[in-house]
């Protein structure tokens, strides 16, 4: 018989040629070249806007040194977390506005994710009350701008409030007038150091407790009762240390209410209280409606397998439900408290001393309008960026990691 052709030319293996592809027909190369075009492309444009800008300004006698940010700023914030004087510098008061809108990003992300989670959950109450209530909320002020909010929340609200002679009183020496809010401010005492401490240890035990248990469920082990361990350390090591201090670790200095003002304690500012409300009721619109979609998103059978092997509720809660929805309610939860970062810088039309409000003061006054804005925006850049980054560690731990 003869031969069968082997079906491929001498040299061949495999139905390959042998022959390399050139590089300008080679994926791989192309799209290197490709990214270096664009980046390139990037620069020019990037680096004209740039010496238009150096251009400009210095035609206009503006100078962009920032050798004005030691000298003596001459004005005061409304308000400081730290403090402050008229003579310090510019610098410092850059900083004070700085801690003035992390102060209120902080509180208000905290009461919106509170109130958020509430709302959300009772939109998907079968109580019919309950459920419109929530609608009607979200519905609201999704669909009302942010600034009317906040203009209705600040000369509606809290400039109608009593004048100081008239205070709302609540316990614990707590005031509420026009002036705004004071209560006890909390000082720590000599030996309230060792309480700090206490509060650290407990920390890092119940964040270690409660991964180690976390790590043990994924595995299919039991946890052996590390959360509530966990839980207990958390409230009770500091409960302890605070007993075996004498006189407790921490001093209290109480407002006092005199004819014409309060005095002494720690005060909240109309501006403060207006802002932090309006970012926090605005915000919490949305996360509830995120929430509200994270946990439809979990599948219903997988709420009855859970029921039917015994799982009470909130085991059902806890190791059904929050873990597959919370892959889906993290990435645009970390964009709703970008959001309300950078809405803080609404509190101009308010007065509220935040970065950008004493930014202007601050280029008015240099004729630095340029280098101003530019470390405002990268204050803001920062600022997003390393919360952006907590959300995102926080979500990749939880992540269900598929064995």
């Amino acid at each position: 018989m003869p031969d069968e052709p082997s079906g491929a030319p001498d040299g061949a293996e495999g139905g390959s040629t042998g022959a390399s592809i050139p590089f300008y027909r080679d994926v791989r190369v192309l799209a290197v070249i490709t990214q270096i075009v664009f980046l390139a492309i990037v620069l020019l444009v990037l680096g004209w806007l740039l010496n238009n800008l150096l251009v400009n300004s210095e035609t206009r006698g503006i100078t962009t040194s920032l050798d004005w940010l030691d000298r003596r700023a001459g004005f005061t914030p409304a308000e400081s977390v730290i403090p402050y004087t008229a003579d310090d510098s510019y610098a410092r008061a850059l900083l004070v506005g700085l801690l003035n809108t992390i102060m209120v990003s902080i509180v208000g992300i905290f009461i919106a994710t509170i109130l958020g989670l509430i709302v959300g959950v009772a939109r998907l109450s079968s109580n019919w009350l309950v459920n419109k209530t929530a609608l009607i909320y979200v519905e609201i002020f999704r669909n009302t701008p942010l600034l009317v909010q906040l203009l209705v929340i600040y000369f509606v609200v809290f400039l109608q409030m009593p004048a100081v002679r008239d205070s709302i009183v609540f316990p614990l020496d707590m005031y509420l007038s026009q002036r705004g809010f004071y209560m006890p401010r909390p000082e720590v005492a000599p030996d309230g150091a060792i309480w700090l401490v206490s509060i650290i240890i407990a920390i890092v035990l119940f964040g270690s407790l409660w991964y180690v248990a976390g790590r043990r469920e994924a595995a299919g082990r039991p946890t052996m009762g590390l959360r509530w361990i966990a839980a207990l350390i958390l409230i009770g090591l500091p409960l302890l240390v605070w007993f075996l201090i004498p006189g407790g670790p921490l001093m209290f200095e109480n407002p006092e209410l005199g004819s014409f003002n309060l005095k002494g304690g720690l005060r909240f500012s109309p501006e403060f209280l207006a802002l932090t409300v309006g970012l926090a009721l605005f915000t919490a619109a949305f996360i509830a409606e995120i929430i509200r979609g994270g946990i439809q998103a979990v599948s219903k059978g997988q709420l009855e397998a859970a029921r039917t092997i015994g799982l009470k509720e909130g085991e059902v809660l806890r190791l059904v439900v929050l873990p597959q929805a919370l892959r889906i309610i993290i990435p645009p939860l970390t964009s709703q408290y970008l959001n309300l970062i950078k809405n803080s810088s609404l509190g101009l039309a308010i007065g509220y001393a935040d970065i950008f409000n004493v930014s202007r003061t601050v280029s008015e006054q240099t004729g630095q309008p340029v280098a101003v804005l530019i470390i405002v925006m990268a204050v803001y850049l920062i600022v997003s960026l390393l919360t952006s980054v907590l959300m995102n560690i926080y979500n990749r731990m939880v992540q269900i990691h598929e064995r």
